[in-house]
This record gives structure tokens, C-alpha cells and sequence, in this order.
């Protein structure tokens, strides 16, 4: 049975949990960066990325207190006010369970609501045609005609663009999400995934 979602703000205490989940196959084989990850890696991300506000960082949680994954929105630019949106489920058995549409939802909720963006990008492997349903269900939306190739260990592999602007969102999801869905958050957390 599906379990509700909360997000609570990464901190250095996670690299490790972070650091095993980038690292399973299940999880790399959808990211554009599969290099793998090292602590030290993620902790350098923390103090050139996090700690100055270019990134806002979460752990997916549930209910009964399992974490699962994290999310996060990237190279956030307070001028044009827009930001990459990433996610990735790191327990295997947690996949498919629909975390990852209440995820987005939340994190679409803090964007909007508590960073002032406008507009959020993400950006999928277009065979990862799961994810792209989870982002529909979200509020994310297809950018026709925006694509680019990539190379990967499996051979070239196309990357499709979706988005989320504030007005359109709202309009559609806004009903009913409320603040405390994000837990020990501070309202004044600055600008900015992972080189993933």
C-alpha cells in the first residue's frame, strides 16, 4: 500500500545513504552523469553548491519514517527565476509506488511558493518512460521540439525537456498542498542535481 510523502532538508549527515543510492545500477542507468559517486565528491557539492544557495537539497520520506530518495532543484537563478528540477528513488522496491508524483508535487509547492520561481525544467532520458508519466502526474509538461543527444555507456540515448510554470501549476495542483508537507525547513534558503 502507498504511503504518504514528506521532505525534510539534506545535510551532510545523508552523504552516505546519498552517495549508496547514486551508486545502484537501477539508479545511474537513468541519469545522464553515471560516473560514480565518493563522499568526498558529495561533500565538495555541499559546500560549493548547498551551503551557498545554488542548490536546495531533500531527502524523501515516509510516513512510517523510511527515507527513500532524495530531490532537489539546481543552478537556481533568482534573477529569471527558474531552476532544474532532479529526483531519484533509491530503494528499488519503493519505484513504481507513485513517491515520486507526490514528490514532485511537494517540491513544485516549495519552488514555487517558498523560492518565487516561475518556471521549472527537468530534463529525462526519453526511455525512461516511467519517469515521464511520474512528471506528468506532477504538473510537468513536455517542451516540443527541445532535445539533444547524449552518450552513454549504453550508446547514444536521447534526453527530452519538460516544464512547470507557476501560473499553469497552480491552476492544476496548487488545491490542498499545505507547508508542513516539508518538514524543518527554513523559509530563507537561497538560489540552485549533482553533475548527474
Amino acid at each position: 500500500m502507498s504511503k504518504t510523502v514528506h521532505l525534510r532538508p539534506m545535510t551532510t549527515a545523508d552523504t552516505a545513504k546519498i552517495v549508496a543510492w547514486r551508486n545502484k545500477d537501477f539508479v545511474r542507468h537513468n541519469f545522464i552523469y553515471q560516473e560514480p559517486f565518493t563522499e568526498a565528491g558529495h561533500l565538495a557539492w555541499i559546500r560549493s553548491q548547498v551551503e551557498p544557495g545554488h542548490v536546495v537539497q531533500f531527502i524523501i520520506c515516509l510516513d512510517d519514517g523510511r527515507e527513500i530518495g532524495s530531490v532537489y532543484f539546481r543552478d537556481i537563478d533568482r534573477e529569471k527565476k527558474t531552476a532544474e528540477y532532479g529526483i531519484f528513488i533509491g530503494e528499488e522496491d519503493a519505484v513504481g509506488c507513485g513517491y515520486g508524483s507526490q514528490t514532485a508535487k511537494l517540491a513544485l509547492a516549495y519552488a514555487f511558493g517558498t523560492l518565487g520561481l516561475r518556471r521549472v525544467f527537468l530534463r529525462f532520458l526519453e526511455e525512461n518512460v516511467g519517469a515521464r508519466i511520474s512528471y506528468e502526474r506532477a504538473g510537468f509538461h513536455l517542451i516540443e521540439g527541445k532535445e539533444e543527444i547524449v552518450s552513454l555507456r549504453q550508446g547514444e540515448r536521447r534526453v527530452l525537456f519538460m516544464e512547470s510554470d507557476e501560473d499553469t501549476w497552480r491552476e492544476a495542483y496548487a488545491t490542498g498542498l499545505q507547508a508542513q508537507s516539508i518538514v524543518g525547513m527554513k523559509t530563507n534558503i537561497g538560489n540552485g542535481e549533482e553533475d548527474e
